[in-house]
């Protein structure tokens, strides 16, 4: 099974929250986790805005990053290209979603052309879970 993790799904791996036994339970079962190049960005920020807001100590903000870290070069990373770009302004446009959204769906698209196979979608954003199954991708379920 091939699993794309959009990054409000790969953040659930390093913090406890809604969401997260089923994220690392479905990650496990899986031959593959990948995921855009973009989320490195978007979990580092969103990994900083918690520190920020108190909810780590400094200790296990620095664990949380080396953690990620060294999981980082294990993902399957979808790199952003003009071409995915394109895919992902078309995506926006017809489904009404985020710029950052939209790359992860183009993303996903693009891991299920490469591979000739099933994908796995795990997103917490309902608006990106729409338009995914609109798009054939199959959502984690949980959700």
């Amino acid at each position: 099974m091939k699993l794309y993790l959009d990054t409000s799904a790969l953040v659930k791996l390093y913090v406890e929250e809604e969401g997260s036994s089923l994220v690392r339970e479905t990650v496990q079962q899986t031959e593959t986790v990948a995921t855009s190049a973009i989320a490195y960005v978007e979990a580092r920020a969103a990994f900083s805005r918690r520190r920020r807001e108190r909810h780590f100590s400094s200790g296990d903000y620095r664990r949380v990053i080396q953690d990620f870290d060294a999981d980082w070069e294990h993902y399957i990373l979808l790199e952003v290209t003009d071409s995915l770009i394109r895919k992902a302004a078309e995506l926006a446009e017809s489904h009404a979603l985020r710029a950052y959204d939209a790359i992860h769906l183009a993303s996903a698209k693009v891991l299920r052309e490469r591979l000739r196979e099933h994908v796995l979608f795990a997103s917490w954003d309902s608006n990106l879970l729409t338009a995914a199954r609109h798009e054939g991708l199959e959502p984690v379920r949980g959700r």
